[in-house]
């Protein structure tokens, strides 16, 4: 994973700032999809969007793409409205459905690309469209899922955007196809500094690739952060349940052990004897315990299952001027 680096090589914050949400919040005739959220995401950052459907991915990211104006609170990209001329030229939003004119061929959606955006860069889009050997003179319309979806990233990626937001934009591909525009994905991010935002239910491929993470669940913020920071905030420990009389006089009456009492609970699970917690730890943890930094997987798992549990907003992803407590900035190095 790569990291924002200053001039002498040590990592830090970007200085830039591509996403800032204050108190977002958006609400439909169902309900509040967002509510109250609060962070930013650094330039030049590859985030993962993560969360259970219906928990807001899709609305924060057309909020950010100027598709939807929020109910309350306040959005910015590049420190620009997303309705702004300049946000509107930093910014390629590739969505789920994945929207071409059926009609138009191959060659002519590159052209129309190529005259709605002053940094086109056609070389880069048909590159990609090449790569799975899909003919320009091809109509959308007869293309494959896979392969509309590669015409899709070759317009988004034309654009030369600083902001690429990407809504689950694999979900139909081949694990081949997939790994091969992961890695077209990443390569050009590194080439060009662009800041990516990308929501995936595919979570143990967000490890390799994302090196910045936002979770969601029910409109509000769960996780927001460098994923390293986030994974080292947190141990998994693995043991076994105490038993009988004695057990009962080390456990609280909810089962939890009060060995654990003092961290900050994410998650307890037991599966007969077998005991697994994720806490984030707030000094040494006693008893007899496995312990180990969580994968990424593991760590995001843990908090969709758990929604109750406090969030993690690391002081990266704070707003200046927002108030954060106690619980969202812990970010103790286990």
């Amino acid at each position: 994973m790569s990291n924002a680096t200053d001039a002498a090589g040590v990592r830090g914050p970007a200085q830039e700032t591509a996403i800032e949400a204050v108190r977002l919040g958006m609400k439909y005739r169902r309900g509040w999809a967002l509510q109250d959220c609060s962070f930013r995401l650094p330039a030049g950052r590859i985030c993962g969007l993560v969360g259970p459907n219906g928990a807001g991915k899709t609305t924060l990211m057309a909020i950010a793409a100027n598709l939807l104006q929020p109910t309350d609170g306040s959005l910015t990209v590049f420190g620009a409205a997303p309705e702004s001329a300049e946000a509107g030229r930093r910014t390629a939003f590739l969505a789920q459905e994945k929207p071409l004119f059926r009609r138009f061929t191959v060659a002519e959606t590159l052209r129309m690309g190529r005259e709605l955006n002053p940094g086109w860069d056609q070389r880069a889009a048909e590159n990609i469209v090449r790569a799975g050997n899909v003919p320009m003179e091809a109509r959308i319309g007869t293309l494959s899922g896979g392969q509309r979806t590669r015409v899709a990233f070759a317009l988004a990626f034309g654009k030369r955007p600083d902001l690429l937001l990407l809504d689950e934009p694999m979900s139909d591909l081949d694990p081949l196809v997939r790994h091969e525009l992961m890695g077209t994905l990443l390569a050009e991010a590194a080439e060009h500094g662009t800041t990516v935002l990308m929501s995936s239910h595919m979570l143990s491929e967000l490890e390799s690739v994302c090196d910045f993470l936002l979770v969601i669940s029910t409109g509000g913020l769960r996780m927001v952060g460098d994923v390293d920071e986030l994974r080292s905030a947190h141990l998994l420990l693995r043991g076994v349940r105490s038993d009988e009389s004695a057990g009962q006089r080390q456990e609280h009456a909810q089962g939890v052990p009060a060995a654990l009492a003092g961290h900050t609970l994410v998650e307890y699970r037991t599966s007969g004897r077998q005991v697994t917690a994720l806490i984030r730890p707030d000094g040494p943890v006693a008893g007899q315990w496995q312990t180990d930094t969580p994968n990424l997987e593991e760590l995001l798992l843990a908090y969709l299952r758990c929604p109750d549990a406090p969030p993690l907003i690391t002081p990266q992803a704070h707003v200046p001027g927002q108030a954060y407590g106690s619980h969202d900035s812990r970010t103790v190095t286990a």
